[in-house]
């Protein structure tokens, strides 16, 4: 499963990434501040996470938000467990002086 397969949604309104996997959707919320956006939130069942999901998901999203040049602040834990594990991939996403 790669990232690039995965078709995500931003919804706005609810401030939300979105995908739906085998009928089931998974979210992340964010927050956005100025030049930030803050990924608060990650829910995905289980069954997906099992299926291998949860990592092209959220590259997906950091995909999505390093076009728009927007700086990354992780404050959920599956997704600063991510960006740490990926750290030279996505160190660029972080703001000037954030180490996660």
């Amino acid at each position: 499963m790669n990232a690039e397969d995965l078709k995500i949604t931003d919804n706005e309104f609810l401030r939300q990434f979105e995908i739906t996997i085998d009928n089931e959707l998974a979210v992340i919320e964010y927050a956005q501040q100025e030049r930030k956006i803050f990924l608060t939130k990650l829910q995905m069942s289980e069954s997906l996470k099992e299926k291998g999901y949860l990592e092209p998901f959220i590259k997906a999203v950091l995909e999505e938000i390093k076009e728009r040049n927007t700086r990354v602040m992780p404050t959920s834990p599956e997704i600063a467990k991510f960006m740490r594990k990926n750290k030279r991939q996505y160190k660029d996403l972080l703001p000037v002086g954030i180490n996660i």
